[in-house]
């Protein structure tokens, strides 16, 4: 396991890990041109830009499918560098230790942050499952579905930051994206990073095709007016994923920014505005309701600028 950033409170900055070999000019090379924030981001668009553009949405659906055979081999991957890494936790409240974990800190809305955006996406789901053939089961695999993804969440990192080996190295060391503590010559990590890899491929054209139901229908009534329209609009979300890719390779921070702006609109103001006009129309509106939403409203609203600030 390897620290590629500094242990600090700052985002980890875009590094490789260099190595000396006998020659090490080839290494060099494949460096230049498969950098995963300077290149790489730009040969995906002549992959990922012909799959944005197709109609059907059965086959994202289909396809997205593929996508559990990558997260099949993640949760392999943690499980056997656990076995081989044991559990490294402090807990010694009463001893002064540099690698003590703290079970509460300041940071935590960076949390908050993240789960508003896992709890924001899930509108998405109500267009994907507006195409299934049963619709009275449409409950009972979504809870199915949201069970078996946050125990995927959970195990994979409860056990990450359990096994890192602290001492000798700092929990800090943890990267953004956990395949990075691991040396580019470990073969499990670079299988896993192809997985990673051939997994984003999947997800990535459904999230489009979500993008381009809600707005599109929106603004023109129709998901798919004409295919002008579905590559201008994938050109501005590909033209954008490339940019943040490019300068700004800071997956976290991207997710709880986002999370916590989309997030103060649609999970904490809009849902919490309709129910309260709903109900003064009705004539049920109450103080106490009142009160109770105005204070959601306002969590959002706090979730929303804690972001900037811690």
């Amino acid at each position: 396991v390897i620290c590629p950033s500094a242990a600090s409170g700052l985002p980890p900055e875009n590094r490789s890990v260099m190595f000396s070999s006998g020659n090490n000019t080839g290494f060099e090379l494949f460096e230049k041109w498969w950098n995963k924030s300077q290149t790489v981001p730009f040969y995906l668009i002549a992959v990922l830009l012909p799959m944005l553009n197709l109609k059907s949405p059965s086959f994202f659906a289909k396809f997205n499918v593929l996508g559990t055979v990558s997260v099949v081999y993640l949760v392999f991957l943690v499980t056997v560098k656990a076995a081989r890494l044991g559990i490294h936790l402090e807990f010694n409240w009463f001893t002064e230790n540099e690698f003590f974990v703290p079970e509460f800190r300041i940071l935590f809305p960076q949390l908050t942050g993240v789960l508003t955006l896992a709890f924001f996406i899930h509108n998405c789901v109500i267009t994907l499952l507006q195409n299934n053939r049963n619709q009275e089961n449409n409950v009972r695999d979504l809870s199915i579905a949201y069970f078996l993804v946050g125990l995927t969440y959970l195990y994979v990192g409860v056990i990450i930051f359990a096994s890192f080996p602290s001492p000798p190295l700092s929990k800090e060391c943890i990267e953004q994206n956990f395949l990075d503590n691991f040396p580019s010559d470990d073969i499990m990590s670079f299988v896993a990073r192809i997985f990673l890899l051939f997994q984003m491929m999947t997800v990535y054209p459904l999230l489009g095709y979500l993008a381009r139901v809600q707005l599109l229908r929106q603004f023109f009534g129709n998901a798919y007016p004409s295919l002008f329209h579905v590559l201008a609009l994938n050109l501005a979300i590909v033209g954008a994923g490339v940019a943040m890719a490019r300068f700004y390779p800071n997956i976290g921070g991207i997710i709880r920014y986002s999370g916590a702006t989309c997030g103060l609109a649609f999970v904490f103001v809009y849902p919490s505005l309709i129910y309260m006009i709903s109900l003064h129309h009705a004539g049920q509106l109450t103080w106490p309701a009142l009160i109770i939403h105005v204070f959601i409203i306002l969590l959002g609203l706090a979730n929303l600028i804690a972001q900037f600030l811690l």
